[in-house]
């Protein structure tokens, strides 16, 4: 009877904790359901279930008795794992849509809120929603950096010389004095042409870049930067601009909790699956084969992709990652017709070796010029009548977006085939003075900003109302940039990121990717 009575009230102190309420039945059935657990988790499966029951929409905080029959019942269904979570392809369409809530500090699923489920003919409203959900998630990481937090009450003054405080537009306008020394996070425009403006959800301002120290980055029109410097006479006077920090998964997770952004079957994050992990770390001969530009209309191309199955016949790979442009002529009315008899050209050639055909898994993400509506991310997959018999023939194969999500086992990986580096230089505000680092310089742009495509709309057009597709927060463990730029495999921020480079243009390079120990090989089919 004791036992009852402590579970009791320690099930009703978590539910006031969280300003809570449970009904008399609710509270009976949960005590039952607890009676079995053993009393030194018991404490973390109160938080499990507190958790389930905040992740439903509760319309008060009297928790009815079904509420928590749907929580206890999602916490028993995430323990036992199945093994359908090992390999998962994920569309950039179904990739679950979480906004921050300034208010609740946490971020909330669509259907939670009162947002319009997304469109692909988006209204003005998604287009301003864009920038400001951009805004607002580099804003709640910023602020938990160790620069920008307060120090704490009563801690010793040298410590509070060391931090900064971050403005906003607004309180730069409303000054009337000199303002030395002001750190603004924000976003690069031209609003008029020649003059650059940095503009926050609170207003714009111009400023003079001048005398401005760029830090390491490639620096474009529509990327948040934090500027820092003087104001005076409604011009903002820039010394120096930096991105805003990068933050790697684990924080973002010890913060957020186990909520899957990423997509997929499983209702929690992958990440926090012991079991996923250690059958990861077991099978050591998985290993992804990725290469872009794989032009199937070119007999060179076929000939090295033969080539390539035979070496790996004898082993398979978990997952050939084959990115477009798939015909070397992309244009003129035949391109469909000659792209399905390369695709079944294609076919034939994995039906030659049994042992790929049976076992490895197929990807193909769609390029810039491949048949499909135009240049916007993301991009839907090759059409169905394109790839139907291809499909019939080997049935482990995917024709997904672009870009797309793999998640295997606990990792979590994010392709996408763009032309990145070669636009997002072009459109430099200024470009960095060492030029040999380039990709280190983008590799760190595109994790600071969170996105993919940290572009103007007018050179790199998005779906407004799927721009969240595009994030890369809470940062993936890895990052393919199928580019036609030189190939570079670069780590930061606990993130590994790959450019295969062009198959046919540079010497039919392609990488490989061992996700047990993390790491990647280049590869090369020249003078076989």
């Amino acid at each position: 009877m004791d036992v009852v009575r402590k579970i009791k009230t320690k099930v009703s102190a978590g539910f006031k904790m969280r300003g809570l309420i449970l009904r008399p039945e609710a509270s009976r059935y949960l005590v039952e359901v607890l009676e079995s657990v053993n009393s030194s988790e018991l404490e973390d499966v109160i938080e499990k279930v507190l958790d389930a029951v905040e992740k439903q929409p509760l319309s008060s905080s009297m928790i009815e008795l079904s509420v928590v029959e749907i929580a206890v019942q999602d916490c028993t269904q995430s323990c036992d794992e199945t093994i359908d979570n090992v390999f998962n392809i994920i569309g950039a369409f179904d990739v679950p849509r979480y906004i921050y809530s300034v208010e609740r500090k946490k971020f909330i699923p669509i259907s939670m809120t009162s947002h319009p489920a997304p469109s692909l003919c988006g209204l003005a409203r998604d287009k301003a929603e864009l920038f400001r959900e951009r805004y607002t998630i580099l804003q709640q990481r910023t602020h938990r950096h160790e620069l920008f937090t307060p120090p704490a009450v009563g801690a010793a003054v040298e410590e509070g010389q060391n931090k900064f405080q971050l403005k906003t537009v607004e309180a730069l306008l409303g000054s009337t004095a000199k303002l030395g020394e002001v750190i603004v996070l924000g976003m690069i425009t031209q609003l008029k042409e020649g003059k650059f403006y940095l503009e926050d959800p609170s207003g714009t301002v111009q400023l003079d870049m001048s005398k401005a120290q760029f830090h390491n980055g490639l620096y474009t029109e529509s990327c948040f930067v934090l500027a820092e410097g003087w104001y005076e006479d409604s011009v903002f006077h820039i010394n120096g601009f930096g991105f805003p920090p990068t933050e790697p998964s684990s924080a973002t997770r010890a913060y957020y909790g186990s909520v899957n952004f990423f997509g997929g079957p499983s209702t929690t994050s992958v990440k926090a699956s012991a079991k996923l992990k250690q059958l990861e770390e077991e099978n050591e001969d998985a290993m992804f084969v990725i290469a872009s530009d794989v032009w199937l209309d070119s007999v060179e191309v076929m000939e090295k992709l033969n080539l390539m199955f035979s070496g790996y016949a004898a082993m398979p790979p978990t997952c050939f990652i084959f990115c477009g442009n798939f015909s070397s002529v992309p244009y003129g009315k035949t391109q469909i017709k000659s792209l399905k008899e390369s695709l079944k050209a294609l076919a034939d050639a994995i039906c030659a070796y049994p042992s790929i055909h049976s076992s490895s898994r197929f990807v193909f993400v769609p390029g810039p010029e491949d048949p499909g509506p135009g240049t916007i991310l993301p991009r839907p997959p090759l059409a169905d009548h394109i790839t139907e018999e291809f499909r019939q023939r080997v049935p482990f194969s995917v024709f997904t977006t672009n870009p797309c999500r793999i998640q295997y086992c606990s990792q979590e990986i994010i392709i996408i085939r763009e032309d990145l580096v070669n636009k997002m230089c072009r459109n430099c505000v200024r470009l960095p003075n060492n030029n040999l680092d380039i990709p280190n310089h983008f590799v760190k742009t595109i994790l600071s900003q969170g996105h993919l495509s940290p572009l103007p709309l007018y050179v790199s057009p998005v779906f407004w109302a799927y721009d969240y597709s595009l994030r890369v927060y809470p940062v993936p463990d890895v990052i393919i940039f199928a580019d036609k730029y030189d190939p570079f495999s670069i780590s930061n921020t606990d993130c590994l990121c790959v450019n295969p480079g062009s198959f046919p243009k540079s010497g039919f390079t392609f990488k490989v990717y061992y996700p047990s120990n993390r790491s990647v090989e280049d590869s090369k089919l020249q003078g076989l």
